[in-house]
């Protein structure tokens, strides 16, 4: 098969969330891409060079052939409809429904839950860091978090949907953010997230950012 020319625009210490996501449904997809990386602590992402590749100029960023795009969300979707299944791989539930719930959940997570993002930041999943106890704002986080995926995920299931979604990565991102620090997490969300944390994909991401950790 002759594939497209493929680059994914990468944070360069491979810590970004939603980078892991579009790293994820890419390698889910089977089609092979090459990474370049944007300097964040440089401003490297906010210089022109880099806003000619990026409309919002953050990262990930996407780039086919001489088709740019930007957003993780938009990227999985995108990738959904440029390389569909059952020839490739899927990213969303078969069912209609199911994508719908599973574009609610990506939505969710990206838009709320600041406090759990600033206080248990990516340096918990890819480098191990420690840090403050909880404010009462991350707590009562928290708590929506677990109260609304214990209402999502069907006892005995170890994805949200019967079947593995990229919802379910960023999902266990989110989950893990807390699991991974040692912070309580009721145990079936805790297996949960660590379930998704073992898919090839997902590990093939972690090897990368430990690469990057350890240097």
């Amino acid at each position: 098969m002759n594939y497209p020319n493929v680059v994914l625009w990468s944070d360069a210490c491979f810590f970004s969330p939603y980078v892991m996501s579009a790293f994820v449904a890419l390698s889910e997809k089977g089609v092979p891409f090459s990474v370049k990386r944007v300097d964040l602590a440089s401003n490297q992402h906010l210089q022109e060079a880099y806003g000619a590749v990026s409309l919002t100029r953050r990262v990930p960023a996407l780039q086919i052939d001489d088709f740019l795009l930007s957003e993780s969300s938009a990227i999985a979707d995108y990738l959904e409809e440029r390389f569909p299944p059952p020839e490739f791989e899927r990213l969303y539930p078969r069912n209609r429904e199911k994508r719908a719930k599973a574009r609610e959940i990506q939505a969710w997570l990206r838009s709320d839950f600041l406090p759990l993002r600033q206080e248990r930041p990516t340096e918990v999943l890819f480098a191990n860091e420690k840090f403050a106890p909880l404010s009462e704002a991350a707590q009562a986080a928290a708590a929506r978090l677990f109260a609304a995926v214990e209402q999502l995920l069907p006892n005995g299931q170890q994805n949200l949907f019967g079947e593995w979604s990229i919802a379910d990565t960023d999902l266990a991102i989110m989950i893990n953010r807390l699991a991974l620090h040692g912070d309580s997490v009721p145990e079936r969300l805790a297996d949960y997230a660590h379930f998704q944390w073992q898919r090839a994909s997902v590990q093939l991401w972690l090897s990368e950012s430990s690469k990057d950790a350890a240097q």
